[in-house]
C-alpha cells in the first residue's frame, strides 16, 4: 500500500517557512476577527515545532539556522492581537 507523506507548501522565505511550521505544530495561531498570528504559549507546541524545524528544513538551511529561525518568530510575536480590545 502506497503512503503519502503530506508536504508543507512551497514558501519564498525562511520567515514564512518558520510560520508555517509554528502554525503546524500548533504553536501560533491567528486572531479570528483582525487576521494577527498570535503566540498561544504552548509548552509542548513549541517543542514539537522545533522537532519539525530541526528534521525538515528547508533546502540549503542547516538545522540549527532552522531552528534560530523559529526562536525568532517566536520571540517576534506577542500572545494579544493589538487590535482586539482587552476585557
Amino acid at each position: 500500500m502506497l503512503i503519502f507523506k503530506e508536504r508543507r507548501p512551497v514558501t519564498r522565505t525562511l520567515r514564512g517557512w518558520a510560520i508555517s511550521v509554528l502554525q503546524e505544530a500548533g504553536a501560533i495561531r491567528e486572531c479570528e476577527e483582525h487576521g494577527w498570528v498570535q503566540d498561544r504559549a504552548d509548552p509542548h507546541a513549541r517543542e514539537r515545532a522545533f522537532e519539525i524545524a530541526r528534521q525538515d528544513q528547508p533546502p540549503g538551511v542547516s538545522p540549527d539556522e532552522a531552528a534560530a529561525e523559529v526562536r525568532d518568530v517566536l520571540d517576534s510575536i506577542g500572545d494579544t492581537c493589538p487590535e482586539c480590545r482587552p476585557d
